[in-house]
């Protein structure tokens, strides 16, 4: 049974392939976890190949329920708000060292594929057949471990219907490929991606180009202002009047709410009339 086996992982594409060779899943936003279930002991080991077994007890323990010897169990580690959905933020703060609402026992693991079972190597064999092994261990369970569902059918309306239901977007993987490695494009990621305006909501690191970025370095040097808008201790900032709103596309909070892999879309006037507002928890001041 080998240690580890690099995962998988999808690229991100603009639009879902279509044809009856493509199946579709939730992307869960979390964290990507392998189960390794060996004779005498469970591990839980992270997509950067570290052990984290000790974080995910109840997933170990679990795992030693399913009724194989051995098996190496790929998916996603993840916490669900009230309507199903994942919560990285919650994830977070599920696993971290403060005080939190959020209990460890909370967070789920949805399996997604099938990689080693009983002494067999699986990753040499098409998806299709590996899913249909992992369904018979794992399909229809209610506890920690569970089966992240394929949906057949069409790729841009499972695309549509998980972006209107807050969906961090989905997944499409090729049914006749066997296990790679790395980046490629049998497996594919399309993102349902979040546009706001914000006052200030932290750093935006990509989006601009040089031209740009010096543009708008002559347009915040006209409006500098000695007080600053908001509570910030960091060396060398320079303020600014509040009078901008950045566009930002982003994907997600994070549990120190700030956005996740954001990026600038450009700058408009301060409506007269626009009011800025503090979110709930997980969603810092913003506009509408």
């Amino acid at each position: 049974m080998p240690a580890r086996i690099e995962p998988c992982v999808a690229i991100l594409v603009d639009t879902p392939p279509s044809g009856p060779q493509w199946a579709f899943e939730v992307k869960w936003g979390g964290y990507r976890l392998a189960v390794h279930v060996e004779p005498g002991r469970v591990r839980v080991i992270t997509r950067g190949g570290y052990d984290w077994t000790r974080r995910f007890t109840e997933i170990a323990a679990e795992a030693r329920e399913l009724g194989h010897e051995s098996m190496i169990l790929d998916g996603e580690g993840v916490v669900l708000d009230e309507k199903g959905r994942s919560d990285f933020g919650a994830l977070q703060r599920a696993l971290g060292r403060r005080p939190s609402l959020h209990d460890p026992r909370e967070i789920l693991f949805f399996a997604f594929d099938l990689l080693y079972l009983d002494g067999h190597d699986l990753w040499r064999k098409p998806l299709r057949e590996r899913r249909r092994l992992l369904e018979q261990i794992v399909a229809g369970r209610k506890g920690v471990i569970r089966l992240s569902e394929e949906v057949e059918g069409d790729g841009d309306e499972f695309y549509r219907v998980a972006c209107e239901h807050g969906l961090e977007g989905i997944i499409a993987k090729h049914r006749e490929k066997t296990y790679h490695s790395g980046r490629g494009d049998w497996w594919q990621k399309i993102t349902c991606r979040r546009r706001d305006s914000f006052v200030y909501v932290g750093g935006c690191g990509t989006g601009w180009s040089n031209q740009q970025s010096v543009k708008l370095r002559e347009l915040l040097d006209t409006i500098k202002d000695d007080k600053p808008p908001v509570a910030l201790r960091r060396k060398g900032v320079v303020f600014v009047r509040p009078l901008l709103v950045a566009e930002v596309e982003y994907r997600a909070w994070t549990e120190d709410e700030k956005l996740r892999h954001p990026s600038f879309k450009g700058l408009r006037d301060r409506a007269d009339d626009a009011t800025v507002f503090s979110l709930d928890r997980g969603q810092p001041s913003g506009w509408p």
